[in-house]
């Protein structure tokens, strides 16, 4: 037996935010990330729509990009103190990320780190609070999702929280938000989207619900994430419900290797974070190379390109993809992400617990191929040195 499942509403399209006015309860806890949607208004407008439906409200602020653990912790902290009945998380995939994870030990204060890392072992949440999440960033599609990545700064780490209990209970999909988005952020959070669609359709755990999603999420990123990087507004609008679309795909689907290596490169080089967005794209090319030896796998990544008006082969959609990431300025390899951030030393130094750590992500097991830490290793050095 499967199962697929999204929030109960999801409203989208300009004005949806407007939404906020119809929640019924008492206290709103708001999260968010680094100021920008103070700087635009957003914050201030979320605000006054939660007071128009009577609530009292709480803004937890500076949610950083790869929200960490001791962010959590302080965040489940402030609303223990404050007691929401509704939670608000509000800004990119980071804030809504962290928000989810907040709750889970709002409700349970006694739950460990270490427990949500089990997939789908959450404990059963709504006994305190409900959840509604405004993304402004056109990629994660975190606010229609099972997931939350939350990052063991210490370790090095990302961690994939899985399980449905975190499936927001309402999605607020405006694209006013989107809008804001510098072209950098607009082309790596496309890219993420892209390639949450793609390997939504190629998991072993694809079916007919998840697959209409996905190819339709593939379509219009194809379409409309060039001219959303150039700034066009009606452009943003159809990117914002195209991440959604693939968000609800992964969310069901699951994802693949891609994923884990994104997971697992993130964190651990100490020059600074590898994007998100940014990584899945560069690895995507590589790992469709990768999958293609598996037989399914490779008439999917054909369907795919046919539905682009592609040559029907992988070649003709690997080279279309690196074509993409050219077009948005994404490097080809991640010896050339940030002007060589990552040293070929540390690389090769850590490699090895990287690939076994990316094996070991939970993306891996719905992933189309089975790889082993030795072709792991490989698929990293190939990504790295662009081979």
């Amino acid at each position: 037996m499967n199962r697929f499942t999204i929030p109960r509403d999801i409203y989208f399209g300009r004005g949806a935010l407007d939404t906020l006015k119809t929640l019924k309860g008492e206290r709103a806890m708001i999260v968010t990330g680094g100021g920008s949607m103070q700087k635009f208004g957003f914050l201030e407008k979320v605000q006054q729509l939660l007071k128009e439906a009577g609530f009292d409200t709480y803004v937890y602020e500076g949610v950083e990009s790869d929200p960490s653990v001791e962010t959590v912790m302080r965040g489940a902290g402030a609303m223990r103190a404050f007691a929401p009945d509704w939670i608000v998380a509000v800004g990119g995939g980071s804030p809504i990320d962290a928000a989810k994870a907040m709750w889970a030990f709002y409700e349970y204060p006694d739950t460990s780190f270490d427990d949500l890392c089990v997939p789908f072992h959450f404990p059963t949440l709504r006994t305190r609070a409900r959840f509604c999440a405004i993304p402004s960033t056109s990629g994660t599609a975190t606010e229609v999702t099972a997931f939350s990545v939350i990052t063991d700064y210490q370790n090095g780490v990302k961690y994939p929280l899985a399980d449905y209990n975190i499936t927001p209970d309402i999605a607020i999909v405006d694209p006013a938000l989107a809008e804001t988005m510098p072209p950098t952020l607009a082309a790596y959070t496309g890219m993420d989207a892209f390639t949450h669609a793609v390997e939504a359709y190629v998991s072993t755990l694809h079916n007919d619900f998840t697959d209409p999603l996905a190819l339709h999420a593939i379509r219009l990123i194809n379409d409309y994430l060039l001219p959303s990087y150039r700034g066009d507004g009606s452009a943003r609008e159809r990117m914002h419900n195209a991440q959604c679309l693939a968000g609800m795909a992964f969310s069901n689907a699951l994802l693949g290797i891609t994923h884990s290596m994104a997971h697992k490169t993130g964190a651990a080089f100490e020059n600074g974070h590898v994007v998100h967005g940014c990584a899945n794209a560069i690895f995507l090319p590589y790992v469709i190379r990768f999958n293609s030896d598996n037989g399914e796998a490779s008439e999917r990544y054909r369907a795919i390109a046919r539905s682009l008006n592609l040559e029907p082969t992988v070649n003709a959609l690997i080279d279309h993809i690196v074509s993409m990431n050219r077009a948005l300025s994404i490097p080809a390899c991640l010896k050339n992400y940030e002007n060589g951030m990552i040293g070929e030393d540390e690389f090769l130094q850590k490699l090895p617990r990287i690939a076994k750590l990316a094996v070991a992500d939970a993306c891996t097991g719905s992933n189309p191929r089975t790889i082993t830490e030795e072709q792991m290793e490989k698929l990293l050095r190939d990504c790295y040195y662009g081979e």
